[in-house]
């Protein structure tokens, strides 16, 4: 019997460790104990196209199985894939309300969602989400079909292409499953809310020539609400009380049913400079009966009691996969998915805020005894509770098809040609929206006059409300081949290589609602959005034995690729990439990696058209958001990265079961495109009192900073080539599988150490490194993963924990002590699940995640729900029960 390489044996422990766990682990692969005289299966692992014996390659993988992702009660992959130690930073979920679009992403070593390459089948997946998608929606993947999911934490663009810069998602789906298995699932907050119901069927078979497999998922997810939660109830302000220290009440909006008004207004003069001269007066809060009180905190609106916590949403996911001999020794493979899903997201009635006008007789006196005279300009500002919440809903259609051949030469050399076709098509809605180009006419010719409340009034705003309509989508095409074997024999081993050709075609559109892309409703103008690009791309890879059977050189490999690419909107160019594992001995591997990686700007970046964004900033006489005009740049280039990986494997011969690995990773992105943060522009093109400053500054001048109407900011902040991105750090497995007391026994430790997450944009350097902000997600300095797991002959059971370290807010880095909350505690998740087998073809399982209900922490400068939804749970605990059957 042959003895287990270093990395087969890491591998073997590993799968048992990671069977029932959420808890992902690093450098395993599938292998077993096998005879002289077995055929030993080559396959390829996610970083190489090469095919091999083992996973004994360069790059650090980590891999979830199925059983894994089934125990967590997980009905999207998403839910596992966010808990990993290796992820940061912004990445949207069933908890964020404001702005996901129902969409669900992935977001390695916290570079972004559009720097990790999301594959099915080591194939790329189509854009999708709403509008012009530039990342892949993770819920198009269906759960019940995946094998499992592999992990790379390394830049990979010379063997994939662009956005492979933080890493790679690679989702395998079951592709020879034989028989019948049926899941059916139900879970519950504790608190009664957010209750989901989901059922998968999956069937397959083999005959002479083929097999085919087809699998049907359906998910429906119940909302809760932040009215339903002690911690989110209302939107929690800081202010100083009458003995000078901090305290936090319940605020909310200025924008109030009753409506308000300004007391800043525009005098329609201008100063020397020719800036816009504004007077103060008090603000004033309208009341049921038309008159006016000076507006206080205790007026502000609670927004928050009307908005969702999580969102609801259904989904449908279909997929068959199949291959069918045409010889012995030419495959016909083939592909389909199919994805459809019905997501909503509720807020506080609009805001909604008139052009300024005048002041007249006919509106009535209500303002003289507030020291308003007629023809004074009125700055005014509702909360349309008269007519409704803001509901969100999307409907979004996502079909991927791969056709394709693969076979082997007489010389053992594998090969494969395919057709890759995905699309996505979206239509978002919002209900409950005031025409306000009509309203605004009306108070113009005197139809509608603002200060009498009757006006207002859901009988009369029945003619001026509308439900916004936009559509967008996505489509890709891929034509590649690919070509791989053996050339030779070495004196150390066999020289590998693999090589290919491919050709990509990438188009994305947004169609704005009419009444938007007119500028007739309330927020400014909306364009529409449209462009494709095309790449042919080129790539070899070698893998090349070096030393063989020596004192501390078992076996040494050298790694190395190189892939061009011409971009028909910026040109061509090349990536590489050079890796080393070094076998010491059957215990211990080292192992390294450096590479270039890139990635070329999304259609929405470069051919995105104007639209309106309302980002949080902080300013003496501003409104806390800020009306920012984003848009695309057709002039944008590649993103452009470098990046290096250094580590070992250790599975040592006296101490069976037990595995570590450790690697070092960082990561340097130059050329990268970003917006300029918002808080910047105001800070370095505004002074106090709301005047334009440092005007022949080039970032003042595109910015073209006022102060609107209603105190409210306006500037331009467009994509632009103008940063950099650093990122450092150390991720530490162990695990360890063991027999005792009749039982099997599994463990796991999976941590990341942060070292650095740098920002530069402008010369201005920040590291996220141990920070929180107000919209980019966590940078967590640790974050650890641990997981036991026990079986026994008829039952199984796990816990996992799950833990964050504290974080400082971003937003009180300059004065700690002008917050409440200027940073955040470490919190331990602790989620439990067991499974009982009543026969070889049944199963009930349950769990409870977050067992002891923690509540996510409020920070000052928080993002939303008082808290960080893209980096704690918001829902608190939750059960779930499962039964299972397999035939």
């Amino acid at each position: 019997m042959n003895t287990l390489t270093l990395t087969a044996k890491a591998v073997r422990f590993g799968l048992l460790a990671a069977a029932g766990s959420t808890v992902a682990f690093s450098g395993l692969a599938f292998a077993q104990e096998q005879g002289d005289d077995a055929k030993v299966e080559r396959i390829e692992v996610t970083g190489s196209r090469i095919q091999r014996t083992d996973m004994e390659t360069a790059s650090p993988v980590t891999i979830i199985d199925a059983s894994a992702i089934r125990a967590s009660g997980a009905t999207s992959i998403d839910e596992v894939l966010q808990k990993m130690t290796a992820t940061g930073g912004a990445m949207t979920n069933p908890g964020i309300n404001n702005g996901s679009g129902g969409d669900a992403s992935i977001n390695l070593r916290g570079l972004g969602s559009q720097r990790t390459l999301v594959l099915v089948n080591s194939r790329r997946m189509v854009n999708s989400g709403t509008g012009a998608a530039s990342t892949v929606d993770l819920n198009t993947i269906p759960v019940s079909m995946i094998k499992r999911v592999e992990i790379l934490k390394d830049g990979a663009s010379a063997v994939y292409g662009s956005d492979a810069v933080a890493g790679v998602v690679n989702i395998i789906l079951k592709d020879d499953f034989e028989g019948l298995e049926a899941n059916v699932q139900t879970g519950i907050s504790g608190q009664g809310d957010a209750q989901e119901t989901s059922f998968d069927l999956t069937m397959g078979g083999s005959f002479d020539r083929g097999n085919v497999v087809m699998g049907l998922q359906f998910m429906d997810r119940g909302e809760a609400s932040m009215a339903d939660r002690k911690s989110t109830q209302c939107d929690y302000y800081e202010r100083t009380n009458t003995s000078g220290n901090l305290e936090l009440y319940c605020g909310g909006s200025s924008y109030t049913p009753g409506g308000h008004i300004w007391g800043s207004y525009d005098t329609g003069e201008v100063d020397k400079n020719g800036d816009k001269i504004f007077e103060s007066r008090d603000s004033l809060q309208g009341n049921a009966d038309g008159s006016w009180h000076e507006f206080s905190d205790d007026d502000r609106y609670n927004y928050n009691a009307l908005s969702y916590l999580y969102t609801p949403m259904k989904r449908v996911n279909l997929t068959a996969l199949g291959n069918f001999e045409l010889t012995d020794s030419i495959n016909l493979f083939s592909e389909a998915m199919y994805s459809k899903r019905w997501s909503e997201q509720q807020m506080a009635p609009q805001p909604i805020w008139t052009d300024p006008f005048t002041y007249t007789e006919e509106m009535g006196d209500s303002l003289t005894g507030s020291g308003y005279e007629y023809g004074d300009s009125i700055d005014y500002g509702r909360r349309m509770a008269d007519v409704g919440n803001r509901e969100f809903a999307q409907v979004v259609d996502t079909i991927r098809v791969v056709v394709g051949v693969d076979g082997m030469l007489e010389n053992g050399w594998t090969w494969d040609t395919s057709i890759n076709y995905g699309r996505n098509d979206s239509v978002d809605r919002l209900a409950n929206l005031i025409n306000m180009g009509s309203v605004n006419d009306g108070i113009e010719d005197g139809t509608f006059n603002p200060l009498d409340q009757a006006s207002w009034s859901q009988e009369n705003m029945n003619e001026y409300l509308y439900t916004r309509i936009n559509s967008g989508g996505s489509e890709m095409f891929i034509v590649s081949g690919n070509l791989s074997g053996e050339i030779m024999e070495l004196p150390a081993g066999y020289l590998g290589f693999a090589t290919g050709l491919e050709h990509r075609t990438e188009k994305a559109w947004f169609i704005p609602d009419s009444l938007s892309s007119q500028g007739m409703a309330n927020d400014p103008k909306v364009e529409p959005t449209s462009g494709e690009y095309d790449v042919s791309e080129a790539y070899i890879e070698l893998a090349i034995p070096l030393l063989s059977g020596l004192p501390f050189a078992e076996q040494v490999d050298l790694s190395a690729a190189m892939r061009y690419f011409d971009y028909s909107t910026f040109g061509s160019d090349s990536t590489w990439k050079l890796g080393l594992t070094w076998r010491v001995t059957d215990d211990l591997m080292l192992r390294s990696v450096a590479s270039t990686a890139f990635r070329a700007p999304s259609v929405d970046e470069l051919y995105s058209g104007k639209s309106p964004s309302f980002d949080q900033i902080k300013h003496p006489v501003g409104q806390a958001q800020a009306e920012v005009t984003r848009g695309g740049n057709p002039n944008l280039t590649p993103e452009e990265a470098e990046t290096f990986t250094a580590g070992f494997v250790y599975s040592p011969s006296w101490f069976d079961g037990f595995s570590v690995t450790a690697d070092y990773y960082d990561i340097s992105v130059t050329n990268s495109i970003a917006l300029v943060d918002s808080q910047y522009i105001v800070d370095q093109c505004m002074d106090a009192q709301g005047k334009p400053i440092n005007t022949g500054a080039s970032l003042c001048q595109s910015a073209d900073i006022k102060m609107g109407s209603g105190n409210r900011i306006t500037f331009n902040n467009q994509l632009q080539n103008i940063g950099a991105e650093n990122t450092s750090g150390i991720d530490i497995n162990l695990a360890y599988t063991f027999d005792a007391v009749g039982l099997a026994w599994r463990t796991g430790l999976d941590s990341t150490i942060l070292l650095e997450n740098e920002s530069i944009i402008l010369g201005e350097a920040i590291d996220y490194a141990g920070l929180i902000t107000s919209g980019s997600g966590g940078f967590a300095k640790y974050k650890t993963n641990f997981d036991l797991g026990v079986e026994g002959d008829s039952w199984g059971g796990s816990y996992q924990a799950r833990y964050i370290s504290g974080m400082d807010s971003y937003a009180c880095q300059s004065d700690p002590s002008a917050c409440y909350a200027p940073s955040t505690d470490s919190i331990v998740y602790h989620d439990i699940s067991a499974s009982y087998f009543l026969s070889n073809s049944w199963t009930i399982s349950a769990g409870v995640n977050n067992l002891l209900d923690e509540d996510a922490p409020y920070y000052t400068g928080n993002n939303d729900a008082n808290t960080d939804p893209y980096t704690y749970d918001t829902l608190g605990r939750y059960f779930y029960l499962q039964a299972s059957v397999k035939l």
